[in-house]
């Protein structure tokens, strides 16, 4: 039998143009056909996962067990980044023998890692 592949990663939210456009932004995708009130952002190539941005009704309560980790090439730039499109940091920053953790949030408050890996 043949594994299931992600296809995509679906985020509750209840303004879905603001945290779409967030995430857009943030990783360079582009805004594609959805259903009204949704989102679908791709890779211009195509390449798998999509993002899908669905509106709820009721805001986000408690700690999501799930998140996203985002490779990046300079901390300081990205955290910068996350700021300018609206994000927030946390002040949850962790160093580790092979690199740097920096967990930061859309305008949600949906928790998202920033990575790079070497010396910090």
């Amino acid at each position: 039998m043949k594994h299931p592949e992600i296809l995509g990663v679906t985020i509750d939210c209840t303004d879905v143009p603001r945290v779409a456009a967030f995430w857009r932004d943030l990783l360079g995708l582009q805004e594609d056909d959805s259903r009204p009130g949704w989102s679908y952002l791709s890779h211009p190539e195509g390449r798998p996962p999509r993002l899908t941005f669905q509106p709820v009704p009721e805001p986000r309560q408690g700690k999501v067990r799930i998140h996203l980790d985002l490779q990046v090439g300079d901390m300081a730039a990205a955290k910068e980044r996350v700021v300018e499109l609206g994000g927030s940091l946390t002040g949850q920053e962790h160093t580790y023998p092979d690199g740097q953790v920096v967990l930061v949030e859309d305008p949600e408050g949906h928790v998202l890692c920033l990575v790079r890996f070497g010396s910090p």
